[in-house]
């Protein structure tokens, strides 16, 4: 389920991203949307690579980057604005994925 979630965030970056960049004219949906795929994707590959050692701080990556970029997402879409209230959620939570593999290899 875990290697599901990671690799479904590398999927929606990629889509989302492309859609983004080719179809929208509009210049903050644009921004919203390259903010959500280069974070989706950056954590869609380190929670992929973490997942087998670090399963915790790999789920945490992948809410967070699943929170987090699908608020921009829908919001580049036109849903609404207090969706950017959540968004932080989605930050909070990869931060929490760092922090937890830094406590990973600290005591390995």
């Amino acid at each position: 389920m875990l290697g599901a979630l990671a690799a479904l965030n590398g999927l929606l970056a990629v889509i989302v991203g492309a859609f983004g960049a080719h179809a929208m004219t509009d210049a903050q949906a644009k921004a919203w949307v390259a903010t959500g795929a280069l974070y989706g994707l950056g954590h869609a590959a380190a929670a992929l690579t973490v997942m087998a050692r670090a399963p915790t701080a790999a789920w945490a990556m992948s809410a967070g980057a699943i929170v987090f970029s699908g608020t921009l997402y829908l919001m580049a879409l036109g849903l609404p604005r207090w969706l950017g209230a959540v968004t932080p959620i989605g930050g909070v939570l990869m931060i929490a994925g760092w922090a937890l593999l830094i406590w990973h290899f600290l005591r390995a």
